[in-house]
Order: C-alpha cells, then structure tokens, then sequence
C-alpha cells in the first residue's frame, strides 16, 4: 500500500478485487459438470464438453484478472511500470493512463451487473423453467451478488488514485 493511500480505499480495493471470485468458482463448478440446477434444454445447453468447459474458465480468468488490476491504484506497480517489463520498466505511469480505462471499466461493470440484477428473473434468464430453482438457484444468486460491488468500488478506488496522483498540497507560509 502507498503511505499517502488510506486504508479503507486499500481494503476497497482488495474487496473489488475478490468480487468476481465465486461467480467464476459457480461458472467453473458447470464448466467440468458439477449439477448446478438446470434441467431440460438448459442442461443439455451447459452440458460439459471442451467448448463450454474451455469458455467458462477462460472468462472467469479474465474477469478475475481485470478486477485485480483495481489493486494497482493502490499499488506502486499502478504508479510506476515494474522494472522487470523491458523497454517500459521505472517509468512514472500518466494518472490518466489508468483512470480513463478505470472509469470506463467501472461504468460498463456497473451497467451490466445491474441490468443483469434487473433482468434476473425474466422469461430466458432465471424466468425459465429449466433454470435452477431453489437452493440451486439461492447458491448461484449468491455467487453472482458480489458483482453488484465491483463497478462502485472500483470507481471509489479509481476517484482515490486519481486525487492521491494530481492532487498538489497547498503552500504553507513556511514553503510560500
């Protein structure tokens, strides 16, 4: 942790780092066939094979990869290109090189999870039939809650990395 970031922004942004973490467990428990609760033609749909199995852990790779990018605006590694990266290695990352995709990261996770926290039960989604009910249902709920979190905590962690990179202390009468 930077000395100038506050703990809270620290714990923040661990917290929105680990928001993705049972979604991609629950996706990768259906990838190698544990029965998650779907029957019918939704079983048949998420029935393990190479394809889905392969698909399922790659996002939930990528999903976690990107929600523990939110530790580098807490991070020195956020601030400053680790040294072992040729060519780039020491040099001060520009505070808006990881604003601008933070925020827009943000937003976009924000808009998805609620528009999927909205549309949850609709006819197609959770509405159907054949998808799980029940525990099953309480269980992949619950592992999907935690995405509501990422995009308004990663926005908090990006507004703190932002003021804490740009923000300039005021002259005192000792330095004026």
């Amino acid at each position: 942790m930077d000395a100038t970031t506050p703990r809270w922004i620290e714990r923040a942004a661990r917290i929105a780092s680990l928001t993705t973490l049972p979604s991609g467990l629950w996706r990768i428990a259906l990838g190698v066939g544990v029965p998650v609760g779907f029957s019918g033609e939704l079983a048949d749909l998420y029935r393990p094979g190479w394809t889905l199995t392969s698909y399922v852990i790659v996002l939930s790779l990528v999903a976690e990869g990107l929600a523990m990018l939110t530790m580098g605006l807490v991070r020195p590694w956020g601030e400053v290109v680790p040294s072992w990266i040729p060519f780039l290695g020491g040099r001060r990352i520009p505070p808006l090189a990881a604003v601008v995709p933070a925020s827009l990261g943000s937003l976009a996770v924000t808009a998805i999870t609620l528009i999927g926290a909205v549309t949850w039960t609709a006819p197609g989604a959770m509405g159907d039939p054949d998808a799980p009910h029940g525990v099953a249902a309480a269980v992949m709920a619950a592992c999907y809650a935690p995405l509501l979190l990422w995009g308004p905590l990663l926005a908090i962690v990006t507004v703190a990395y932002y003021l804490r990179r740009t923000h300039r202390p005021e002259p005192t009468e000792a330095t004026a």
